[in-house]
């Protein structure tokens, strides 16, 4: 974990937070409680990182607000996205089930609170607790979903099918119905649409500024962004 001067702060109430989580959601308020207690709160600013590759993974991480996005950094520095986590998603619990680091680095997509959950807590509150494990393992199961995706998407043959297979992705993931289409719940940048395809980000943008002429997409305030229908009649088909 990167141990420069995250600040801390706690939010409140954490238990409304916590119970709100669907990993918590069947514990009884006592058990809430006794966890809350248990918890660190760290708040890390934009672009912080939060978790190194490298770093002993000692804890389990929740995002109490916020998001956070986990990457890989290629030979030459290149930042592929693998995945961005909302409030109420939680990381790090492989690590403590099968003693080994996760081999992605984890920043604050935008400003983030996070809670740690040390080893000791994980074991007792939450390895004790079936409906949990189930919770876990239905989100490791959607962990390998995105990984099979990002496996099929190195193999589309040019960077547009690329940039095109990740808008319909995050549409799937992040999209909220519209007249329109589907308007991304997310922040987009042209840079983490590009980690996404691992392509450089000027091709990226290129390729977006097509699909907006073309009426594919529509780029909102607060970089927002609309997809339209017709975006998802071209292939690649996911």
């Amino acid at each position: 974990m990167n141990s420069k001067n995250p600040r801390t702060t706690i939010p409140a109430p954490l238990q409304s937070i916590l119970s709100a989580i669907p990993l918590f959601a069947p514990l009884p308020p006592d058990d809430i409680n006794t966890l809350s207690k248990l918890i660190e709160i760290q708040v890390f600013p934009k672009n912080r990182t939060i978790l190194h590759e490298a770093d002993t993974a000692n804890y389990m991480y929740l995002v109490l607000a916020g998001k956070v996005r986990v990457v890989q950094h290629s030979n030459d520095g290149t930042e592929q996205v693998l995945a961005i986590h909302r409030k109420g998603a939680f990381f790090g619990e492989m690590a403590l089930l099968d003693g080994r680091t996760s081999p992605a680095t984890l920043i604050a997509h935008e400003d983030a609170t996070v809670g740690l959950i040390a080893r000791t807590a994980f074991e007792n509150q939450i390895l004790t607790n079936d409906r949990m494990l189930r919770q876990i393992i239905s989100v490791l199961c959607s962990r390998l979903r995105e990984s099979w995706f990002l496996m099929k998407l190195s193999r589309f043959s040019s960077a547009e099918q690329k940039v095109r297979g990740v808008l319909k992705y995050l549409g799937t993931q992040y999209g909220v119905d519209d007249s329109r289409g589907k308007i991304l719940s997310i922040k987009l940048t042209h840079r983490t649409v590009a980690g996404y395809a691992s392509v450089s980000r000027e091709t990226a943008s290129r390729i977006l500024g097509r699909f907006s002429r073309a009426g594919e997409i529509e780029l909102l305030a607060s970089r927002r962004m609309l997809l339209k229908p017709t975006l998802f009649l071209n292939p690649p088909f996911l």
